[in-house]
């Protein structure tokens, strides 16, 4: 009897060894399809990137060259309206760029993994969060529920609001000088809190984009940018320096494309409802070619592995619709950066028309190294400023800055940021920060003080996915839910059309 119990359960154990030979795959590795491995292989060394300075110390890019416009201006509206001019002669001639200046300690580590993996959801697409107001259904104006097996793309995963402080002027102004996020404009050394807006129309009353846009503070060069699609540019007072209280607006002028505009202008500043803006309009504007640059400027420590993996399976899709829905031609590049002492500081793709080029350059990209809390985000700014050929003549350039860790808190860094975020606005790229799970308030301002510095709007991820680490709720008001892919789709048609 034993001897056929022993048998019997002999049997079963060869049994089950055959049955698991014969149908159990390898669930922790995938075959590449190449027969090659998957990732990049890292280089020896580190890319560093630093920013150049004409004689003057003024910041400059290496890569763009702005057009000079010469439109006539005819009109030029504001409220309240105050005819007023004067000789800026003196002034035109000494408009050489941007000063900037600032001081600057942060601390903590994040993981260098989340604690999700990729792909797990919840199957109840509708949306309940403890956040005031806003209990709202995902937004999916696009029903993609197909898979991509060359790249296990699975779309819609991530989620995320959008909250544009420009639009909300009262809602900024009110946290901006509450006594708990005061402090985050000298933290950083940004003060977004007093700025002439604009909006430059043609005979037509149509948006005119791309237009040079330059204020001047006396005999000084306050703010230099280009308005946007719709027209719109915004010229920020004390910016960098704080020093806006003393400001008079008889010493304000602007200058839009090559001239003067006659009218002094309106402010916005503390206590205003909503924008004061200043519209222009022009007789002869030059027009933008109908064609747009989208770049990703991304985080990749090791805590940024969902971010990543969704550029990999999305990024193909954002580009294709928003292109095809808003009938403009867009480059897209990437910058991929990390800290000093990893692998890599930062790496690129410059701009190209072949996404399947772009989305295999991406697909490379791994998320690794970090540890400690910041990253060299300056340097990755100064990559993208630098090593990228922004297309001068086109009518939008955007960037999105996807990161979960602020920059470091140190005087040079944030001088560095100054220097870029001025620029950015100078070349009218409109920088979209889309927060990762790990930042904290810190952060979430540095953030919010750039898009608004570049005229852009501000993105967050949510819970709602049920992917990664929790994400800080944001400190905004009403806002939708939507899926980060559309959401993105939608921005880059906004910007573009």
């Amino acid at each position: 009897m034993k001897n056929k119990l022993f048998i019997l359960i002999a049997v079963i154990a060869i049994a089950g060894v055959l049955l698991c030979v014969l149908f159990c795959g390898d669930k922790d590795h995938e075959k590449p399809t190449d027969g090659k491995a998957t990732g990049v292989e890292e280089p020896e060394g580190r890319t560093e990137v630093a920013i150049s300075a004409d004689e003057s110390g003024f910041l400059e890019m290496s890569a763009v060259y702005m057009m000079a416009d010469a439109p006539e201006v005819s009109e030029v509206s504001s409220e309240p309206s105050t005819v007023h001019s004067r000789s800026v002669d003196k002034v035109m001639k000494s408009v050489v760029g941007l000063e900037t200046s600032g001081k600057t300690v942060l601390g903590g580590r994040r993981g260098l993994a989340k604690g999700k993996a990729f792909g797990e959801t919840r199957g109840d697409m509708e949306i309940v969060t403890s956040e005031p107001k806003s209990s709202i259904k995902i937004r999916d104006r696009h029903e993609h529920g197909d898979t991509d097996e060359s790249n296990n793309r699975k779309s819609g995963l991530l989620t995320a609001g959008e909250w544009n402080d420009l639009d909300h002027w009262s809602f900024w102004d009110g946290i901006i000088n509450d006594n708990e996020f005061s402090g985050k404009t000298d933290y950083w050394k940004f003060f977004p809190k007093k700025l002439v807006a604009v909006k430059v129309v043609d005979a037509n009353n149509v948006g005119v984009a791309n237009a040079s846009v330059i204020l001047i503070n006396g005999k000084n060069v306050e703010f230099t940018t280009r308005t946007d699609n719709a027209g719109h540019a915004y010229c920020w007072i004390g910016l960098t320096d704080g020093d806006a209280n003393d400001t008079q607006v008889k010493n304000l002028t602007l200058i839009v494309g090559s001239s003067v505009v006659k009218a002094q202008p309106a402010i916005t500043s503390k206590g205003d409802k909503q924008l004061n803006m200043n519209v222009v309009a022009l007789k002869n504007p030059r027009r933008a070619r109908a064609k747009a640059d989208v770049a990703f400027i991304v985080d990749a420590t090791g805590s940024m592995k969902d971010e990543i993996n969704f550029l990999k399976s999305d990024l193909s899709y954002i580009i294709d619709h928003a292109s095809s829905e808003s009938k403009v031609p867009l480059r897209t590049a990437t910058v991929f950066y990390r800290d000093v002492g990893d692998v890599f500081l930062t790496r690129h793709h410059d701009f190209s028309e072949n996404m399947s080029e772009i989305q295999k350059y991406v697909s490379e990209q791994e998320a690794n190294d970090g540890g400690d809390y910041p990253e060299a985000v300056h340097s990755a700014l100064e990559t993208a400023l630098q090593k990228l050929s922004w297309d001068e003549s086109a009518r939008a350039r955007v960037a999105f800055l996807i990161l979960d860790a602020p920059a470091h808190h140190e005087d040079g860094v944030i001088k560095s940021l100054q220097k870029s975020i001025k620029l950015f606005a100078k070349n009218g790229i409109k920088v979209i920060p889309v927060a990762a799970s790990g930042i904290d308030k810190d952060t979430e301002f540095m953030l919010r003080f750039f898009d608004l510095a570049t005229g852009g709007t501000y993105v967050f991820l949510t819970d709602d996915s049920g992917i990664g680490n929790s994400h800080i709720k944001a400190t905004v008001g009403d806002h939708k839910v939507e899926k980060l892919a559309d959401l993105m789709v939608r921005l880059i048609k906004k910007y573009v059309e």
